[in-house]
């Protein structure tokens, strides 16, 4: 990739043009985009670090997706560049960026490292997305958990496997800990207060607490 491209791809792309990036050489092949939204949600793991409208995910951890290529989008920027850009940023890890915590290199390989920049480039910054927002979600502590919390901890009543948090049947939380940890965030937990209405958080520490571990 040519480096007047990253120049102005915005500051996610300068994050990665600092990193090194355009070392890993460009995508190539036939990726399967459907594979890379599962595997983006899964096993990646990329949904719990970042928001990605397309997902679901509203990761905080590292940069807001949507934001990083609306702007290039706008620009008439290529899909196939901003693949790219991924791509590398996955290859390579971002390194310290101000803001954020650093993403480690490698996360998936291969293919399935294609599969992901591909889907990522396909949908980010686009406006899409394919879940409720928390104010449509209501009270139903079970969905909101799915929607929220689910790319980050493994909880079977809700069937969900992440491993970036706790695994709750295992640490069976109480009620007031649920709570106190929705709303106010931890280690790299981000906090839901404002995001999650009271009775939300209510609902969805009722919901952990009460199938945790069953």
């Amino acid at each position: 990739m040519r480096r007047a491209a990253w120049g102005i791809l915005g500051t996610f792309a300068a994050a990665l043009l600092a990193a090194g990036c355009g070392t890993g050489g460009v995508a190539t092949g036939h990726p399967d985009i459907a594979n890379g939204q599962k595997l983006f949600t899964g096993k990646a793991e990329c949904s719990a670090c970042h928001t990605l409208a397309a997902a679901g995910s509203t990761g905080t951890i590292g940069p807001n997706l949507d934001d990083a290529f609306r702007a290039d989008r706008q620009q008439g920027f290529k899909e196939s560049t901003i693949r790219n850009v991924v791509l590398d940023q996955i290859r390579l890890g971002s390194g310290p960026v101000a803001g954020t915590s650093p993403m480690p290199a490698n996360l998936v390989r291969g293919q399935e490292a294609e599969d992901v920049a591909a889907y990522v480039a396909s949908v980010a910054g686009t406006g899409s997305a394919t879940t409720a927002p928390a104010s449509q979600l209501g009270t139903d502590g079970k969905a909101i958990f799915k929607a929220d919390c689910g790319s980050c901890h493994t909880l079977q009543a809700a069937g969900t496997t992440g491993t970036v948090g706790p695994n709750l049947d295992q640490l069976k939380p109480s009620e007031p800990r649920v709570v106190h940890q929705v709303t106010n965030g931890g280690a790299i937990m981000p906090a839901f207060k404002g995001k999650l209405s009271p009775a939300q958080i209510q609902a969805v520490a009722k919901f952990v607490s009460s199938s945790a571990g069953k």
